[in-house]
């Protein structure tokens, strides 16, 4: 009557409409655990869920007799609780299982359906996680008076399950149903070393509505205790990394969107709202590995997790977790939870990432595994290589910390070209994002070049979109124009894809065209167009743009003929780690061969206007501490054939570029006089940051500023004069 009432005729129908209403309302991600589903049923809810799940509990015959637990309760049949377990399989839904143990069955009987839901996940893969739950028994129940199992018994059960199921399956115990009884968490201290590395959902609003005798811990008192069995507490999202990590497979496309605005690059929840580009006022520590602000989870649910097997213990949490008024937990740049008194107390670095950082203090070359590994780090292991890194920049580089007096000069956003990451060029397909089509004239180009060196610049970086009438002349008279208004102005100018189109349409070789380029007065080249040196990201992001090899092929004839180029990785989109590693051993080797790289410029993805965000197919760009890795690794594995990691206080903000000159950068980029592409796409920085206050930043970290020229030589006494007594613009 009360379905009928609703519109639905079935329960499942009406959960389908709520859990729509809930993600498209809330952004929470659904977990769905309704009991015994077919397999039409399962398929429906697979729809607005990222994931659903089932405890098998137990296959025990005993339990369905007279008198057991199961006794006239047809949907705890084995045998339909099997059948819509391999039915979530079949139709490919991430799935949560386990155990009930303590209700009748023998160990025998619990060995027997680890090896049953082993040979299931075998067959379909779609187990991410088992539950070891124990009983508890409950008033006003038939069994208030039953005997509920010991600690030694659960601790049996996990270390079983933990065998059976090996390093990578997920295994996790209700933390409030085996209480920490002396307030020091010696009880869960032995379930973690019983082989469980994840504590499930825990709310701080609501009580288990399952066990509702048994309070959740607060989450300072779990992370406590975790701590002390020398683990990390560590956000995780309701589905896990693999399944993310291959959600085209997984996942249906309506939800898809939904978890990539709320994952980061290793498949687990982002620690905060903060994404580059975005003028939020959270803090950036300034000892780099401390904490980064109040956890604010109101909009998704906060899983805790690690990209290692075994080495951190997990949780999840689906509500704000301040909300009780109690003291505020917050969350480490490397995804930790950070407690007041408590900062990774018991836990050390791990002999990988140490071995590793031996290898780059070495100076040798490290494999694109070594490097992903680097990509994983959290916690001592994240601090551990932000100090190595920080460590080789004060040896590199001193104190000093350099900028470029400069100005941006985008001469056209008309664009032929469709990246989907694009927010600033225009076409027949984009008119709907920020700004109009413009195209800039020869004279207004020269006017804004004899403008920047009035006010002390010593750079114009000019690049744009690859216009349709545009053709290598047209290059070259844009360099004509500015040399001919400003001679002494060095030009940064003209990305690989801009001199590969421009060297099609006149006919010649990259080569010669570079030749020309530099004849006509080209000083450098930037090394943007780079994105992911991965041709699989680059099918996706820009497929119609040069491919990997076609933009090395460009900056290798750069540096034969004498011209410096930068080097770039945009990152935090679409990709992950090991993609990232595999840009960076492409940068190293390309300069192994020819020292023509001047510096690497890590850029972070703004997403807020970005095509491929606003199709729901990408992350909200890289985290906090994503960011900060990316910069520390580059250092380490670019050394010591790269010495200089600028930090982009355009993408970053202000403060969040200061905090990377702790973790391996000595450059804070250009004062940009102008800049339209960020900007573009949605940051709230960019316009210009003068000397005067880019050097009281650097200054307010004790560091010693420094105007450099495009290719770091000092900049003129006369230019630095200008730049400090330039009105703005």
């Amino acid at each position: 009557m009360q379905l009928a009432s609703l519109g639905h005729s079935t329960t499942v129908s009406y959960l389908t409409e709520v859990a729509k209403a809930v993600i498209e309302t809330t952004g929470l991600l659904p977990h769905i655990n309704a009991g015994v589903m077919s397999r039409s049923e399962i398929a429906l809810l697979r729809h607005i869920s990222v994931s659903q799940g089932l405890m098998l509990e137990s296959t025990s015959k005993k339990l369905l007799e007279p008198g057991g637990p199961h006794y006239n309760c047809p949907d705890k049949r084995p045998s339909s609780r099997l059948a819509s377990i391999v039915a979530a399989g079949k139709e490919m839904v991430p799935f949560t299982t386990g155990l009930l143990i303590g209700i009748g069955e023998s160990r025998e009987d619990r060995l027997a359906d680890l090896l049953l839901l082993r040979g299931l996940h075998q067959q379909l893969g779609h187990i991410q996680e088992l539950i070891i739950q124990n009983f508890r028994a409950k008033k006003g129940t038939v069994m208030e008076t039953a005997e509920e199992p010991s600690v030694e018994e659960l601790k049996w059960t996990i270390a079983m399950a933990r065998l059976t199921f090996g390093p990578s399956m997920s295994i996790q115990v209700p933390p409030n149903l085996t209480p920490d009884r002396a307030g020091e968490g010696a009880q869960w201290k032995t379930l973690i070393s019983a082989g469980i590395n994840d504590w499930g959902g825990i709310s701080p609003l609501t009580k288990d509505w399952v066990n509702p005798e048994a309070p959740w811990p607060h989450l300072a008192e779990l992370g406590a205790a975790t701590s002390k069995a020398g683990k990390l507490l560590v956000p995780r999202l309701a589905v896990y990394p693999f399944y993310i990590q291959n959600a085209s497979m997984w996942l249906d496309s309506f939800v898809i969107k939904w978890l990539q605005a709320h994952s980061n690059s290793l498949g687990y929840a982002r620690a905060d709202n903060w994404s580059p580009g975005l003028n939020i006022e959270v803090p950036w520590d300034s000892k780099v590995e401390s904490q980064a602000g109040c956890l604010n989870v109101g909009k998704f649910s906060l899983d805790l997790n690690t990209g290692y097997e075994g080495e951190v213990v997990q949780n999840v949490s689906q509500i704000n977790l301040t909300s009780r008024g109690d003291e505020c937990i917050t969350v480490g740049m490397d995804g930790s939870i950070v407690l007041p008194g408590q900062f990774y107390r018991g836990v050390a670095m791990t002999t990988r990432i140490q071995e590793i950082l031996k290898k780059t203090a070495a100076e040798e070359e490290l494999s694109e595994e070594e490097i992903t590994n680097l990509f994983y780090s959290i916690g001592p292991d994240f601090k551990e290589v932000c100090d190595a890194a920080n460590k080789l920049r004060r040896c590199v580089n001193g104190e000093k910390v350099t900028y470029v007096v400069n100005r941006n000069i985008n001469y056209t956003n008309i664009c032929t070209y469709k990246c989907q990451f694009c927010a600033f060029s225009k076409g027949k397909y984009n008119e709907d994002l920020r700004g109009k089509p413009y195209r800039l004239s020869l004279d207004e180009i020269a006017y804004r070049a004899v403008e920047a060196w009035n006010r002390g610049a010593t750079e114009v970086c000019m690049q744009g979109g690859i216009h349709p009438e545009y053709t290598g002349q047209t290059y070259l008279d844009i360099l004509k124009a500015v040399k001919s208004a400003v001679p002494d102005m060095h030009v940064h100018a003209f990305s690989p894809l801009e001199v590969f189109q421009g060297a099609a349409t006149l006919h010649v070789s990259i080569q010669e065209f570079l030749l020309e380029l530099k004849v006509a007065g080209l000083g450098s080249l930037p090394g943007t167009a780079a994105e992911i040196l991965d041709d699989d990201v680059r099918k996706k992001l820009c497929p119609d743009k040069i491919m990997a090899d076609q933009w090395l092929e460009v900056m290798d004839a750069a540096h034969s003929i004498g011209l410096p180029t930068t080097s770039t990785i945009m990152f935090g989109h679409i990709d992950h780690p090991k993609q990232w590693a595999r840009h960076l051993l492409h940068i190293r080797r390309l300069q192994k061969k020819t020292s023509g790289f001047t510096e690497f410029v890590p850029l972070p993805f703004v997403h807020m206007q970005a095509p491929v965000y606003l199709k729901g197919e990408a992350r909200k760009g890289p985290t906090k501490r994503e960011c900060v890795l990316m910069h520390a690794v580059a250092r380490l594995v670019l050394h010591p054939l790269i010495t200089n990691i600028q930090a982009s206080w355009v993408k970053m903000g202000p403060s969040g570029a200061q905090a990377l000159l702790l973790a391996g950068c000595n450059d804070m980029g250009g004062s940009l006089m102008n800049e339209s592409i960020t900007r573009a796409a949605g940051a709230s920085f960019g316009q210009e940051l003068p000397p005067e206050a880019m050097e009281k930043l650097i200054c307010s970290f004790g560091r010693l500023p420094q105007q450099r020229t495009t290719l770091y030589a000092d900049a003129p006494l006369e230019q630095i004069a200008k730049s400090f007594t330039a009105a703005r613009i």
